[in-house]
C-alpha cells in the first residue's frame, strides 16, 4: 500500500508542468492577470463544444457525454424512487417505515444531484456580436435593465484577451488533467468559460473564438 503512494507520487511529478510564464506572452496586462485556475475542478472529458448559431452568435453547449453523465443520476434516482415502493407495494411491505424511507431519500438526493448538474451543465454560454454581450446563464442580457447584476456576463469591447490555463486534480483513484478558457476582462479579471479535460479541442475552440472576437488567444496551457 505504502509502495503503490510512492509510486503514484514519483508518476505525478513526472505529469506536474512547469509553471508558465507570463512575460511571453508580450502583453502587460498578462502581468496583472491570475494564471491560477478561475474556476477550482473539472472534468476528465470534453463538457462542452463550440457552436456557430449565426454569423453574429457563437454558443457553447453541452456536449453529448456531459449530458448522459448527468442523466446516469438523474435516472438511477428517479428508478429508485419509482421501482422501491413498487415492489414493496407487490409484497404488501409498503409503509412509512425505514425500508420504504431510506431507499426513497438515497433515489431523491441522487435525482437532485443529477438534475442540478444536468441545469448548470446545459446553461447558455453565449458570445453574441450583435448585441455586444457575453453570458453564461438563462437569463438574456437584452431583456434585463441591469444586466450587470449577473454574475457570469460582460460586454464585449471589455474583453481584452481568451486565457488557456490547466490544472492537474488528484484523486482518490485517478488523476488527470482539466483545461480552462477565461476571458481576461481590461482591468486584469476573469470570466471562466468553460473547464474540461480534451486539451486539443478547446485550443481548436479559444482560436475560432479569438478569430470571431478579434482577441488575442493567451495559452497557458
Amino acid at each position: 500500500m505504502i509502495l503503490d503512494k510512492i509510486q503514484e507520487f514519483l508518476k505525478s511529478l513526472g505529469r506536474e508542468k512547469h509553471c508558465f510564464d507570463p512575460m511571453t506572452v508580450g502583453d502587460p496586462l498578462a502581468l496583472k492577470t491570475a494564471w491560477t485556475p478561475a474556476k477550482g475542478g473539472g472534468a476528465n472529458f470534453r463538457t462542452h463544444r463550440l457552436i456557430q448559431i449565426s454569423p453574429e452568435r457563437m454558443e457553447f453547449r453541452s456536449s453529448m457525454a456531459s449530458k448522459l453523465f448527468c442523466l446516469i443520476f438523474l435516472c438511477i434516482g428517479l428508478a429508485v424512487m419509482i421501482l422501491v415502493p413498487v415492489s414493496m407495494y407487490n409484497e404488501g411491505r409498503i409503509g412509512v417505515n425505514a425500508d420504504t424511507l431510506v431507499p426513497c431519500i438515497i433515489g431523491l438526493v441522487f435525482a437532485a444531484i443529477g438534475g442540478t448538474m444536468l441545469y448548470f451543465s446545459t446553461r447558455p454560454v453565449v458570445f453574441d456580436r450583435r448585441s455586444g454581450h457575453f453570458w453564461k446563464g438563462w437569463q438574456d442580457p437584452e431583456r434585463m435593465l441591469n444586466p450587470e447584476t449577473l454574475k457570469c456576463y460582460t460586454k464585449l469591447d471589455q474583453i481584452h484577451a481568451l486565457q488557456l490555463i490547466s490544472e492537474y486534480i488528484r484523486g482518490n483513484k485517478s488523476s488527470y488533467y482539466s483545461y480552462e478558457l477565461n476571458l481576461v476582462l481590461r482591468d486584469g479579471s476573469r470570466i471562466n468559460v468553460v473547464d474540461h479535460g480534451d486539451a486539443a479541442k478547446l485550443r481548436e475552440d479559444a482560436q475560432t473564438l479569438s478569430k470571431f472576437l478579434g482577441k488575442p488567444a493567451w495559452d497557458g496551457m
